[in-house]
């Protein structure tokens, strides 16, 4: 078997899952983090001034994505995590020379601040999947693995609401129900990352005769696949806010008098 790979420090590879009992080796991605700011109809364009929306991804209290207006420069650009984007999530996760395990619930805080200088309202899209990576790194993306082995656990439910409508298989959405102000960083929406240990047991049979004989192949599902895990941070403006979100997310919104946000529902 393959010599199992590890990070060391900050330096950012592959994490090897290993199953001893099933002998399966799997290899897990470090996984990708995105920042991205929303962008406005010309409608909302025109009312605020989009340079003063930011947006950063903390982990485990630390800023590991960000899209900030760069105030400090005389030309209109924006302060983003120059980190490549598939290197973000999961740093300092593992000790030196330590290897990722399945089934074990490693710390995984998320969170959003405002790191803008106006007040916004936030949404998180959080995606999992499974992908194989050929010898020239190009990767594909594995439909028939299920995302659920990947649980990122989610809490503070009570702040954070999941949106039903827009599940799918592999993504789901949270929608932070408060107003987040300049500078202020929201409850974490999870807390831990786990892989399924089940995934060691994951198997397809391939039976066929030979020579008289019936052949039984057996091969692990997940073997030499990579997961992957992937947060999307939204910002939009809090002024004429259901009427933003509808027309940046595509989502409706009812924005109460003490400017808390709930889910509209049609039916």
């Amino acid at each position: 078997m393959d010599k199992k790979r590890r990070i060391k420090g900050r330096t950012i590879g592959n994490l090897c899952l290993f199953a001893a009992a099933a002998l399966l080796l799997v290899g897990g991605s470090i996984g990708s983090a995105r920042a991205a700011l929303t962008y406005f109809s010309q409608t909302y364009t025109s009312r605020i001034q989009t340079q003063k929306i930011g947006v950063t991804l903390l982990e485990n209290g630390n800023s590991i994505a960000w899209r900030n207006f760069d105030k400090k420069s005389a030309d209109d650009i924006w302060d983003i995590n120059d980190v490549p984007i598939d290197e973000r999530l999961f740093r300092g996760m593992l000790g030196e020379d330590e290897s990722f395990v399945m089934g074990k619930a490693y710390k995984e805080e998320l969170a959003v601040r405002n790191s803008g200088t106006i007040d916004q309202y936030v949404r998180v899209n959080v995606y999992r999947y499974w992908v194989k990576v050929d010898e020239n790194g190009s990767e594909t993306k594995l439909q028939d693995r299920s995302p659920d082995l990947i649980d990122l656990n989610l809490v503070n439910q009570e702040h954070w609401i999941r949106d039903g409508k827009a599940d799918t298989s592999e993504r789901y959405t949270l929608y932070y129900d408060s107003i987040l102000t300049a500078g202020e960083t929201t409850p974490i929406f999870s807390d831990t990352l786990t892989v399924d240990g089940l995934a060691a047991y994951h198997v397809t049979h391939d039976i066929t005769k030979r020579d008289g004989y019936t052949v039984i192949t057996t091969t692990y599902d997940y073997d030499g696949v990579e997961f992957r895990l992937e947060i999307e941070v939204n910002a939009v403006q809090t002024h004429n806010a259901e009427g933003a979100i509808w027309s940046s997310w595509g989502r409706k919104v009812k924005v109460s008098s003490d400017q808390k946000l709930s889910l509209v529902d049609d039916g």
